[in-house]
């Protein structure tokens, strides 16, 4: 039989194997027609639930992990607030501050330096702290330098020391300029209101 011989509108007198492949070749493009028009746009939509679901078993672990965690972070929090109130009761309060320089002038004095200069300059504030620099100028030997150095260090509040510079003096003494800075906490004004 000749291909050229089959006519669509006799498609009953057809052969039988003929029949079958024009069946199986109407059954291909209804399946591919179907899978078009209703599957692949399903598909989209499940691909991006697929990845929708994804993104949302990731946030579930990561917020389980944090949720068991939950205690640890707390026991952490309340050992860092208590670290805190430990350095803020380093810190003087302005009450304190005029108690500081006399420590320091003691701290000079016991390692037998003669001062020369110990005096505040202008408070600086930064963010959350205020800076209280003190000008120091001391004369005394090495190991009188640095035993005040040391002593300062050991103060029960924090101070910190800069811009050191160091001279040789006509005697043998040496001459020792810095700079001191302790630092308040700067308390929001809603702090002041509740004290």
């Amino acid at each position: 039989m000749n291909i050229n011989e089959l006519d669509l509108s006799e498609i009953g007198s057809w052969p039988k194997a003929a029949k079958a492949v024009f069946i199986g070749f109407v059954c291909i493009v209804v399946a591919a027609l179907f899978y078009y028009v209703q599957i692949s746009d399903n598909l989209d939509q499940l691909f991006a639930e697929q990845k929708k679901e994804e993104e949302l078993k990731h946030t579930f672990e990561s917020k389980q992990r944090m949720a068991a965690n939950l205690e640890a972070y707390r026991a952490q929090m309340l050992q860092l607030e208590a670290t805190f109130s430990q350095f803020l009761k380093q810190l003087p309060t302005e009450d304190e501050t005029a108690g500081l320089l006399d420590d320091i002038n003691f701290v000079g004095t016991s390692s037998g330096l003669d001062f020369r200069v110990i005096q505040w300059q202008a408070p600086q504030e930064k963010e959350f702290y205020i800076e209280l620099p003190i000008d120091i100028e001391v004369v005394g030997d090495y190991h009188q330098l640095g035993t005040f150095v040391s002593d300062v260090a050991a103060l029960p509040r924090i101070v910190t020391l800069h811009n050191f510079d160091i001279k040789a003096l006509p005697d043998g003494k040496l001459l020792m300029k810095l700079q001191a800075k302790t630092y308040r906490y700067k308390e929001d004004s809603n702090a002041k209101k509740k004290r």
